[in-house]
This record gives C-alpha cells, sequence and structure tokens, in this order.
C-alpha cells in the first residue's frame, strides 16, 4: 500500500496490482515504452536488510555538500507517495509526479505492473526529465528480482544482511545474500557494510563471478573515533544520527561516493555526516522521547546497543506497534534487557497486529495495552525514564502530529 497513489492511477486512469510479483520482465517492458530514462542517470544502487534509508541521507547530504544535485528513490514512505522520490532532499511535488504518470498513461503501461514496479517506472521518468547529477537507488526487497534492478550503477552497495521477508528471499542467510547480491554487476564496484560470514563468503563469490572489484567495511574501509579510514581518511565532526551503527552507514556511503569516482573534500563531507538526520531513526521529539523504525531482530538489537551507548546502565519504557507477519517474539526479546516496561497500541493499518496480539510475545513482566486514536499518542515521558517508540515505520508515520503535553 503506497499512501496517495490512488490519487494519481485514478486521475490518469492507470490500473495496477496491489501485490508482491518479484522479476524484471514487466518493468523492464514497460520501461521501455516509456523510453528507458533509467538509461540516462548515474546510479548509486544500494539494497540491505537495515541501514539503506541512513546510508542514503548521508550521501544525499555529502553530495549537496560538494554542490551536486541528487535524485532519490525509497520506500516505504514516511508521509505519503510524494517523499519516496526525492529531488535535492525535497519530496517531488504533485505536478512533477502528474508528469510523469501522465507519460505512464500515454505510453500504454497501464494493467502491466504492482504499484511498486508502477512507482519505480514514476521515479525514474522524474529522475530522467529534471536529471540530478546523482540517482541513489534503494531496493524495495531483495535486489536480484527487485524491481529497481534494472540498471547499471556505478556502484552496487549492500548496508547489511539478516533474515526478512523469508517467503519471497530464502529461509537462510545465504539465500537472502543471493537476492541481495543480484544487484551486482559486470565489473562494477561493490561495497558492502559489516555482514555476517556466510554472507561476506556469498558476495566475495558473486563479486569473484562478475569481476567486480570488493570493498569490505572492516577491511578496506572503516570508521573509528570519528575518523573515516579507506580510499581517502577524513577527520569527521560529531554526527547527529546516534549510535555506532550510523557511523557504519556514514563509512559507507563515504567509500560508495569514493568508489564512485566523486571526489570528497574533508570538510564538506564533516559538514555532511553533522548534520544528517532521517527521520525516524533514534529521532529525538521531544525531551527524552525517541522515535527508531525498528521493525525486525537485526535493527532490534541495533537499537539496544545504541540506548546502552547513549544512556549508559538505564532502562527505558518501549511502546511498540507492529505489522503481522514479523518475528514479533524474537524482536521482543531483543529489547528485554534494556526495558523497563512494554506499552503495546493498535494503529491504523490493514496489516497491523493488535496490542494484544503483541502482548502475547512478551516475556516482559511490566506490560499493558493502550489506544492509539486519531493518529495521536501521548509521548510525553514520565517515572523520569527515556521512551522509545518503535516496531514499524508505519506506526511512526500515523503518530506524525505527536502530542507532548
Amino acid at each position: 500500500m503506497i499512501p496517495n497513489m490512488n490519487v494519481y492511477t485514478e486521475r490518469w486512469g492507470i490500473d495496477s496490482d496491489n501485490s508482491i510479483k518479484p522479476g524484471l520482465d514487466a518493468v523492464q517492458e514497460a520501461l521501455s515504452k516509456v523510453g528507458n530514462p533509467e538509461r540516462k542517470l548515474q546510479v548509486i544502487h544500494v539494497a540491505g536488510t537495515n541501514g539503506k534509508g541512513s546510508t542514503i541521507a548521508f550521501m544525499e547530504a555529502i553530495l549537496k555538500e560538494h554542490g551536486f544535485s541528487s535524485g532519490v528513490f525509497s520506500s516505504p514512505a514516511i508521509i505519503d507517495i510524494h517523499d519516496q522520490i526525492r529531488i535535492n532532499g525535497d519530496a517531488i511535488t504533485g505536478e512533477e509526479l502528474d508528469k510523469s504518470f501522465r507519460a505512464i498513461k500515454e505510453a500504454g503501461v497501464s494493467g502491466l505492473l504492482t504499484d511498486f514496479e508502477l512507482l519505480t517506472v514514476a521515479a525514474f521518468l522524474t529522475f530522467g526529465r529534471i536529471g540530478p547529477d546523482y540517482v541513489l537507488l534503494e531496493t524495495g526487497m531483495g535486489g536480484l528480482l527487485d524491481s529497481t534492478n534494472v540498471v547499471v550503477p556505478l556502484v552496487a552497495v549492500i548496508t547489511s544482511i539478516a533474515l526478512e521477508h523469508t517467503a519471497f528471499l530464502g529461509g537462510t542467510v545465504a539465500a537472502v545474500t543471493e537476492q541481495k547480491a543480484g544487484i551486482i554487476k559486470n565489473g562494477i564496484p561493490v561495497v558492502i557494510g559489516p555482514l555476517p560470514k556466510e554472507a561476506v563468503e556469498v558476495v566475495q563469490a558473486s563479486s569473484n563471478r562478475q569481476g567486480s572489484p570488493l570493498f569490505t567495511y572492516g577491511k578496506q574501509f572503516w570508521m573509528l573515533d570519528d575518523v573515516f579510514n579507506g580510499t581517502e581518511t577524513f577527520q569527521l565532526a560529531e554526527r547527529k544520527m546516534k549510535g555506532l551503527h550510523q557511523g557504519v552507514n556514514a563509512a559507507v556511503a563515504i567509500q560508495s561516493l569514493l568508489v564512485a569516482g566523486i571526489q570528497l573534500a574533508e570538510e564538506a563531507v564533516s559538514r555532511a555526516v553533522a548534520i544528517t538526520q532521517l527521520a525516524h531513526r533514534f529521532q529525538e521529539i521531544s525531551p527524552g522521547v525517541f522515535v527508531d523504525g525498528a521493525h525486525n531482530p537485526a535493527a532490534a538489537k541495533v537499537l539496544v546497543a545504541t540506548i546502552r551507548s547513549e544512556f549508559p546502565g538505564e532502562k527505558v519504557d518501549f511502546v511498540i506497534g507492529m505489522l503481522k507477519g514479523k518475528d514479533i517474539e524474537k524482536m521482543l526479546n531483543e529489547l528485554i534487557p534494556v526495558a523497563a516496561s512494554f506499552t503495546f497500541l493498535t494503529f491504523s493499518h490493514p496489516q497491523a497486529a493488535t496490542g494484544g496480539e503483541l502482548m502475547e510475545y512478551c516475556h516482559h513482566e511490566e506490560k499493558k495495552v493502550t489506544m492509539a486514536e486519531s493518529n495521536t499518542i501521548i509521548l510525553s515521558t514520565d517515572r523520569n525514564k527515556k521512551k522509545i517508540v518503535t516496531g514499524s515505520l508505519y506506526l511512526l508515520n500515523s503518530l506524525m502530529d505527536y502530542d507532548t503535553n
């Protein structure tokens, strides 16, 4: 479900399928009908279980500080369809999106695509028309059969690997990695974050087959005490986005831009890293109240590490809403060591689990269910503890109108 996409499909009389159909045949046919705008673009292609959005945000800011224009295609939406396509950090306007959907209609693409494939084509049309210097392209799911995997990028990036979408990507880390490594193209360099050993082996084998140079976090590049070491060495200012994992994401972003052949200056990189903030990534929205889009066990583990780093020795109150189909019990178990309490809620999404269903998976003694009404929730702290709202980006999006009295 892409929020407000129906505004454009209905306006232009375009049919699309609200389902997941991995494969490239349909999107390639559609792109050929609209003139293959993706072939005109300088793309950095980013896959991974977690960290894609933050890594792209760092790259977006670094490019801006160096005077380059950028286009970003990402998912899911923070508010609605418009922020999934960004130009120089700003959500695409309705006027520009209308131009792309009109071109899709006139090309006879209606009925060929799923919703996400249709939005992918609209993104390529938008970038092809506006012509940013670089396009930062995030995979929707996996990589090999993802609709974004129709480009020959400057560099392929894999931020992290963990089990996810197992019905589509496979039930092992190796199987998931095979899908994500599908974005590796012949001779195109590859940059990877700190992946599990079995994932590194899969990426290494794929890189070898493709003749693609591989740059691995911890070997060819790394971040230590706010110093980036890689193709270049940069002393960086303190990051706005906290947590050791965000240092890793910043390092992956910097190395990816360098590998793409972009000359970077230390001062500009430092300014960009210092100011980058992606919505819902350990974001403080009122004193002592943070939102974080951790929605799987791997992300929960990272969130716990950040809490321990930022609030040593403290325990926090969690407010959680999640979608069905996630590994709810394992995620909650990851959070328990730093939890003072859990509050579960039901939020407005067709796939949302109820607060009561979530609480059944929780093995912490202090837990309760509350209601989120009118897309708002009281997020002020009590009991002199920090509060972390997490579990689903869709939940956080629904709570944009924060009530922090």
